[in-house]
């Protein structure tokens, strides 16, 4: 506009801004139309692509929610635009705009616990409002980790690309962690040993015993595995009457506090670990536990066990439809 003001000609504005014939004289159209307002922004065009007609869509979404013609688990978007005539693209954005993520799974299990809710607010009663002179720790192991040795060393992080580790590895052994989680402190009691039997339970029983100062009742949260519920363990726990345990419900392992500890510990060490004996695998471990014992954080428990009850009543009523 400012080259038309000067009085060059079509032709020389389009030498001086590489511009076409048809870009300078629609610029110097709007500008006539609408004066200054008309160059701070550009118009909106219309797609050169038709919108797909509403019984369409309404096809894909219902083709989604059945099984495929074929063997395959699910739906991609090459089989749903062959099965359509439509293209890809399109059907991915009928998926977005509904919601729908066919290539996407997420795991479940209802428990079966006939004491269920009893043990659900047993656990949680401790976890929010622990009782006057005692401690509340969160009891289980983490066993067969692995001490793993990548056959070539990997590249370091730097801008532009990620770090790099070779997919195969060297095993040198494995060790299993017994960890005690202070839900009151976020503390963590933690022991390494070869195997997890009751022996080895036992043993880190009497670690957690000398632990503890004398005086204070222990409440012990831990899962439902055999060694757990052993005889010569129920004799321990007879000679130790301060220990009361408090058994989650079946396939309810979210509910023990100390598998947010086990995660970050493998996250943040293990996954990407370099181990070349189980003394190093052990020492790792060790040093992570300290680690965190230096700056502990209290656990705080915050789901409501009514919206709990209720969403495992949902999913066992939709379970018994289906079967």
């Amino acid at each position: 506009m400012l080259l038309t003001a000067e009085g060059f000609g079509t032709v020389e504005i389009m030498h001086q801004t590489q511009k076409s014939k048809t870009c300078v004289w629609r610029w110097q159209e709007r500008f006539a139309e609408e004066g200054l307002t008309g160059l701070l922004r550009d118009k909106t065009r219309p797609s050169r692509v038709p919108p797909l007609p509403p019984e369409v869509a309404a096809r894909v979404v219902a083709l989604t929610l059945t099984d495929p013609p074929t063997e395959t688990t699910h739906w991609t978007g090459a089989m749903m635009a062959e099965a359509t005539g439509i293209s890809v693209s399109s059907v991915q954005r009928i998926w977005r705009a509904h919601g729908l993520q066919p290539h996407r799974v997420t795991q479940f299990k209802l428990s079966t616990d006939p004491k269920f809710i009893d043990k659900l607010r047993d656990v949680v009663g401790l976890y929010v409002d622990p009782p006057a002179h005692a401690i509340v720790l969160s009891v289980d192991e983490k066993s067969q980790i692995q001490a793993l040795d990548r056959t070539q060393p990997g590249l370091p992080l730097k801008r532009g690309r990620a770090g790099t580790m070779t997919h195969d590895y060297k095993r040198h052994g494995t060790t299993t962690l017994f960890a005690a989680l202070n839900v009151l402190d976020g503390t963590v009691i933690g022991r390494n040993m070869q195997r997890h039997r009751h022996q080895e339970f036992i043993r880190f029983l009497n670690t957690v015993e000398a632990a503890v100062p004398a005086g204070k009742l222990i409440h012990v949260v831990l899962d439902n595995y055999g060694a757990h519920k052993h005889p010569k363990v129920r004799a321990w726990l007879h000679r130790h009457p301060r220990f009361t345990f408090h058994f989650v419900p079946t396939s309810c392992s979210w509910l023990n506090a100390v598998e947010g500890f086990f995660a970050k510990l493998s996250k943040r060490r293990l996954k990407r670990g370099v181990f070349r004996s189980v003394v190093d695998l052990q020492t790792a471990i060790n040093r992570f536990i300290e680690e965190t014992n230096q700056m502990p954080k209290p656990f705080t428990w915050t789901a409501d066990p009514d919206k709990i009850i209720a969403a495992v009543r949902r999913g066992h009523q939709v379970l018994d439809s289906l079967h």
